[in-house]
């Protein structure tokens, strides 16, 4: 197995750019939107709003998460990264999105609106999807050199990581350029027909797309947080090493829980050789650990437990919770 990436500092830089970037686009957006009077471009403006809030929850993630393991938190503070990230895909919702459905709704069944200096809202848009590109980049890379690192698909590493700070940032600036996309189309067609509809339905598009995202990101932390297995790749990879141990006659169970990003909780149930004596088996088990720490990176806690293979309540647990 390879090590594993340093992630940590590079989701810091990604979040801490993509902050940035927010900050400054939406400080413009909610100002053309003002001049413009483009419902599009207000709701664009909430969309930079919300990623702004989302990027200052994702740095906290990252700080709490890397707290070492205490009395009260046995297992250290690893899943606080899920717990923000949670709050995260919350903030994009709520002020995202629901401004973005008000918008449209009062747009598309209000008063028609003129339209006013729509050459701000098109440099404007033009700037800021020119300085979302630069954070999306950045996301982009870094997802990409992760996937490779852990010799997985760039939307299969997506789907499987246990690192959501990055997971938020690249499909919220996704989300951030093809709603600037989306604003653009509004405010050139409200400008070509004079009809203020374009502009609404516009905005109503961006909320769908921003309440997508919020569902997206708010499944993968519940997932997270109930607690997920490690990578199947990895779980399939510690039964056979588990299985070619000398003095191991059968894995009974493998029980693997993400506590944190790079960060696995491993229980083993292993059916060891009758003849062992009791000395044996613990410095089978010591030795064991050891050669798993080794191989797999991730692992950050292990209990190895000597069980009989034959034993029919443990069988049908295993039974139970796989179906085999």
């Amino acid at each position: 197995m390879s090590e594993k990436p340093s992630g940590s500092g590079e989701s810091r830089l990604t979040v801490v750019l993509a902050l940035l970037v927010n900050l400054a686009i939406a400080i413009t957006k909610a100002i053309a939107g003002v001049l413009t009077g483009s419902a599009a471009i207000l709701s664009e403006a909430a969309h930079s709003v919300a990623d702004t809030f989302t990027e200052a929850l994702l740095l906290t993630a990252l700080r709490r998460s890397d707290r070492p393991a205490d009395r009260r938190h046995p297992f250290g503070y690893g899943k606080e990264r899920y717990f923000w990230s949670l709050l995260a895909a919350v903030s994009i919702f709520a002020s995202g999105a629901m401004f973005a459905f008000y918008e449209g709704f009062r747009t598309v069944f209000g008063e028609p609106e003129e339209q006013t200096r729509p050459l701000v809202g098109y440099i404007v848009l033009g700037l800021a999807f020119a300085l979302e590109s630069v954070s999306w980049t950045q996301a982009f890379r870094q997802v990409r050199s992760e996937s490779a690192a852990h010799g997985r698909g760039f939307w299969d590493f997506l789907r499987m990581s246990d690192d959501p700070t990055v997971k938020t940032v690249f499909l919220e600036d996704s989300a951030a350029l093809i709603g600037l996309v989306l604003a653009f189309s509004g405010l050139g067609l409200h400008q070509l027909t004079g009809s203020s509809l374009w502009d609404g339905l516009a905005s109503l598009a961006i909320g769908l797309l921003l309440a997508l995202v919020a569902y997206v990101l708010a499944r993968t932390n519940k997932g997270l947080l109930i607690g997920r297995q490690a990578d199947p790749v990895m779980v399939k990879a510690i039964w056979r090493r588990l299985s070619e141990v000398q003095e191991v006659d059968a894995v009974v169970d493998v029980l693997t829980m993400l506590i944190g990003t790079d960060r696995v909780l491993l229980c083993a149930r292993l059916d060891f050789d009758d003849t062992l004596t009791a000395f044996e088996l613990e410095n089978a088990c010591v030795r064991i650990s050891a050669e798993l720490r080794s191989a797999f990176p991730d692992l950050d806690e292990i209990f190895l437990e000597p069980v009989p293979r034959t034993d029919p309540d443990l069988r049908r647990r295993v039974l139970d919770r796989y179906g085999f």
